[in-house]
């Protein structure tokens, strides 16, 4: 898979933790910032992100920032995008299979980088479930995106 994956300042070095990680899965990473410490804006890098996503850059995208929930609420403002802030594993999971997320958010302030580099397996490794229940719970999601943002 193409993976995307991005961070502010507070989610620097856990990103460039991960990048080695998803290397090392055999998978294929865009990583598109921040490069550094140096403080910087959560929603840049969500639109990253999301729009890598969006634009099939990526098949899916890791968003990471000090507690993920700015990015996670970023990121889900672009049409096609289903963050999921996750710090347990059977929201890493679940959240793919019932969900078809396709943006795993983190917050590095928040879990260790154990639970992280388990939580980015987990989220890599899964895959939607296609049943009827969610494929038309996803179609009510579209037609809000469509109700409320026009793209």
């Amino acid at each position: 898979m193409r993976i995307v994956l991005g961070s502010d300042h507070a989610g620097f070095e856990m990103k460039q933790d991960l990048l080695a990680l998803v290397r090392g899965l055999g998978h294929e990473v865009l990583d598109v910032g921040t490069d550094s410490t140096a403080a910087v804006d959560y929603p840049d890098f969500a639109e990253a992100v999301g729009t890598a996503v969006r634009n099939r850059q990526a098949d899916r995208g890791i968003l990471i920032c000090g507690s993920g929930v700015g990015a996670s609420v970023a990121a889900n403002k672009i049409p096609g995008i289903r963050a999921g802030l996750c710090h347990d594993s059977y929201s890493a999971r679940q959240g793919v299979e019932h969900d078809d997320m396709n943006i795993l958010v983190l917050g590095s302030r928040v879990i260790a980088s154990e639970l992280a580099r388990d939580l980015v397996r987990i989220f890599l490794a899964a895959t939607f479930s296609g049943e009827e229940r969610h494929v038309r719970r996803l179609t009510k999601i579209r037609s809000l995106e469509s109700k409320f943002w026009r793209a």
